[in-house]
Parts: structure tokens; C-alpha cells; sequence
């Protein structure tokens, strides 16, 4: 196997690569466009992992939400916690807010506005 990557399927390719970028301080490493300037491919580099985008067409439906992406920072990295759910937080479905629990002083659940189910912890 060559490699494992996330991929998502979204609307608005676009704007969800600009606000990963800033939320994640992430690097688009790979695109192909399509001819409306959406993404059929993209790849950005988070901290080392490779989370890939598509935009998502209306004759592709996304049928249940079953995934969620869990991204477990070192304990001296709360404030990457906070940035990044800080930028995505605007549109968001807040399913656990920012709270200590048993196993993380620092943990948000949420589904950004692209339809994507976040775990940032510390």
C-alpha cells in the first residue's frame, strides 16, 4: 500500500479548502480543478496527515453522516484546538462544546458548515 488519506465530499470545495487552511495552518499540496473552479481533487497537508476534498455534485448524494474526524494534539497544543475550532465554528452544529472530560482537558465535537464531524483534543 502506497498510502491512507481522509476524503471528503462537500459543497463550496472552495471556500471549506480556505477555511481549513486557516484553521489548520494547512498546505494545499495537490489540485485538479474542475471547469467551474471547484475542486475535483484537492490535498492539504494538517500536521502531517493528508486530508483530501471534493466538490460534491447533485447527482452524487452523501447519504448519512457515519465518519467523523478526530485530530488528537500533544497537551501543550490547546491553542491549535482553539484556532481551528475557532475558524470553523461559524455555521457549525456544536455537538459537545470546548470542555474538559476524563480523558482530555480540551475537547470540541462539532459539524463544520461542509457537513464534516470534527474531534479536536488535546
Amino acid at each position: 500500500m502506497k498510502r491512507t488519506f481522509m476524503q471528503a465530499y462537500v459543497k463550496n470545495s472552495v471556500e471549506a479548502v480556505n477555511a481549513y487552511q486557516a484553521a489548520f495552518e494547512a498546505t494545499l499540496t495537490y489540485h485538479v480543478l474542475n471547469e467551474d473552479g471547484t475542486y475535483y481533487h484537492a490535498e492539504l497537508d494538517i500536521f502531517g496527515q493528508t486530508l483530501a476534498l471534493s466538490e460534491t455534485r447533485e447527482e452524487q448524494p452523501i447519504s448519512g453522516n457515519t465518519m467523523q474526524f478526530c485530530f488528537h494534539f500533544d497537551k501543550e497544543d490547546i491553542e491549535k484546538v482553539q484556532r481551528a475550532f475557532d475558524t470553523l465554528k461559524n455555521g457549525a452544529n456544536i455537538l459537545t462544546p470546548m470542555t474538559a472530560t476524563d480523558y482530555s482537558s480540551c475537547l470540541v465535537d462539532f459539524i463544520d458548515q461542509f457537513g464534516i464531524r470534527w474531534c479536536l483534543f488535546v
